[in-house]
């Protein structure tokens, strides 16, 4: 039976071969550490560093590549500015980020608010759309709020937040703003100037292609100043200095990088420029628009987040519950029968799943990725067809 891969929210697959044969070279033929050596495979290194940093600036549209650092994944640089901004604040700080968030934010929160460190604001959102309301935002600000985190788009529901806008009103209120771009990057074009965010952070291995144990944090020029370190270390830079650099991005890059994930990431991203996140996104929503319309009739059927008349407020992701089947039960009715591949439960997003109705068992998500094609899509229809019928 053949597989076909839609979970593509988890991780994406297939990678573009690049990204593989990138890895591959790097393994037998470089093996160094940037900056841990001036021998020529050393030096290599770095190339590739560089190279990563500079296509991933021009995919977001950064300032320059000294604004990319670096992480683990996109709950590492998302760790780095919430605990860096909010952790031992005095006096206790106030926070706000959305009941679509992702546990990646919501648990940092919760930890902090456990330490009496914080004050969390959870904003409610559409319990169709998704959507948080801009207003809601603006009035939940107050003088002592210190950061505002909002995922671009759910992972969920599929729904895109207007992030321009909210950005609008946290810098009119001088509030820091962290966009989690996890479900977002790669799938949909992001201009981070045009945003205004201070702090953006997305996966390597999703959107973007590459392999897993790789991330993104973009902070904007001057937002470092206001964002202390939360690690420490070697950066193979400056090592006569007693503390960490300031310097943009070994204030944040501690220890020796993933440099073969790096290598893979930057390919995946080359991909994406030369295919053009524009086609990537465009095609997207000729497949959303493919799944939702061709859904329309099941019966017992539901399909949760914004509708095929409101495409651009959505991804590719989407959470279904089917009248007498709980969501693990579809899941393996859909691998087992037909071959094809979701992702059952809540998803790491309880209150996303309290807001749409679906806790405490969840829904079945499917989500596209660039290698979806429209023969994919329809064999999921006629299999959530079959099993509905």
């Amino acid at each position: 039976m053949r597989r076909i891969y839609l979970d593509n929210s988890a991780t994406s697959f297939p990678k573009p071969p690049a990204v593989a044969e990138a890895m591959a070279n790097f393994a037998r033929q470089c093996g160094a550490s940037a900056g841990r050596g001036a021998y020529a495979e050393a030096r290599a290194c770095g190339e590739i560093l560089a190279t990563c940093r500079q296509r991933i600036a021009r995919l977001i549209n950064a300032e320059s590549p000294q604004t990319i650092v670096f992480t683990l994944n996109c709950s590492h640089g998302l760790n780095i500015v919430i605990h860096g901004l909010l952790n031992a604040a005095s006096p206790k700080a106030h926070a706000i980020t959305t009941a679509l968030d992702h546990n990646s934010v919501l648990r940092p929160f919760n930890a902090l608010a456990a330490a009496g460190f914080i004050e969390p604001t959870f904003l409610p959102c559409d319990g169709r759309t998704g959507l948080v309301d801009v207003d809601d935002l603006r009035r939940a600000i107050r003088p002592d709020t210190r950061l505002i985190a909002v995922a671009h788009a759910s992972n969920v529901t599929g729904t895109l937040q207007p992030v321009a806008q909210i950005a609008a009103v946290a810098r009119r209120a001088g509030v820091p703003l962290l966009v989690d771009a996890a479900q977002s990057a790669g799938h949909v074009p992001i201009d981070v100037q045009a945003w205004g965010a201070d702090f953006v952070a997305f996966p390597g291995h999703k959107g973007l292609l590459g392999p897993l144990g790789t991330g993104v944090l973009y902070i904007r020029p001057g937002a470092d100043t206001a964002l202390p370190t939360m690690h420490e270390g070697g950066t193979g830079t400056v090592s006569e200095l007693a503390v960490q650099p300031e310097s943009m991005p070994d204030k944040y890059e501690v220890g020796s990088h993933n440099a073969i994930g790096i290598a893979g990431l930057s390919e995946g991203v080359a991909w994406l420029l030369e295919r053009g996140v524009e086609n990537v996104r465009n095609e997207s929503l000729a497949h959303c628009r493919r799944f939702l319309c061709r859904l329309a009739d099941v019966p017992a059927l539901t399909v949760f987040g914004p509708s095929a008349e409101e495409l651009e407020y959505r991804t590719d992701v989407f959470s279904i519950r089917l009248a007498h089947h709980a969501p693990y039960a579809l899941a393996n009715l859909l691998e087992s029968r037909f071959g094809i591949l979701t992702r059952p439960g809540l998803h790491c997003a309880p209150l996303a799943h309290r807001t749409i109705g679906t806790y405490p068992e969840g829904t079945t998500r499917l989500s596209f990725g660039p290698f979806t094609t429209a023969a994919d899509v329809d064999l999921a229809v006629e299999a959530i067809q079959a099993v509905g019928s």
